[in-house]
């Protein structure tokens, strides 16, 4: 069994900060999946059902960010569930804006609620580390962490998250470095449509070409 988490804050206030970015990924896994509505249990909502053949439970903790361990220490003692079968997903000041890493074990890095999630279970599980940019000011960052994303974020932030929902079994298969390919090109632009050159002898000007297409006998019988 897997036990994926999305990090966030509780609070309609709070539901559309780039610091609940985990809670909209894991949302999206969820519809897309067709998994359980979602439950309170373990001081959290929770949803139950399979992803390519793997039964998981995923995870919103509704205790607030710096205390995510709790909910997440709960669930994982109760279902047993190893360690290196829990994902989280949370916000990256230091990945630009739509881009995705995946990674195994390692700190915090100033981030409260893996933190807490260290604090309650080791650093010994999966983070799927989903970018929101960085201010450029140290002073800035509480605010860009708790604050909405732009509107001009939208086309960005929808394709990533039916990415992620739409590459999620490749998780819990161990195939990471699958899962970040196939959503880094979900994210590419299109290419513009390839300029195919005209083929040689078909070229032609003025009233040739005319009485060609017009089908003029005469003047393709001059031709020959």
């Amino acid at each position: 069994m897997w036990l994926i988490v999305g990090l966030g804050n509780p609070g309609s206030q709070y539901q559309h900060n780039r610091h609940n970015i985990g809670f909209m990924a894991v949302d999206e896994i969820i519809r897309r999946h067709n998994l359980s509505e979602l439950k309170k249990k373990f001081q959290a909502f929770v949803s139950e059902g399979t992803i390519g053949g793997e039964k998981v439970l995923v995870m919103k903790p509704q205790t607030f960010m710096n205390l995510s361990g709790q909910s997440v220490q709960a669930a994982a003692a109760f279902y047993k569930i190893p360690l290196e079968n829990v994902i989280v997903f949370h916000d990256e000041l230091d990945l630009v804006s739509g881009k995705i890493r995946t990674k195994f074990a390692g700190g915090a890095a100033g981030h409260n609620g893996l933190r807490s999630i260290d604090d309650h279970l080791g650093q010994d599980y999966w983070r799927v580390r989903l970018g929101i940019g960085h201010p450029g000011d140290k002073g800035q960052v509480t605010g860009h962490v708790l604050g909405d994303f732009a509107k001009g974020d939208k086309i960005w932030l929808e394709k990533l998250l039916e990415a992620i929902a739409d590459n999620a079994d490749r998780l819990v298969k161990k195939d990471m470095d699958g899962f970040m390919s196939k959503v880094a090109q979900a994210l590419q632009p299109p290419r513009p449509p390839a300029v195919i050159p005209a083929k040689a002898g078909i070229h032609g000007t003025g009233d040739k070409i005319d009485s060609r297409l017009r089908g003029n006998d005469k003047e393709v019988e001059k031709e020959k």
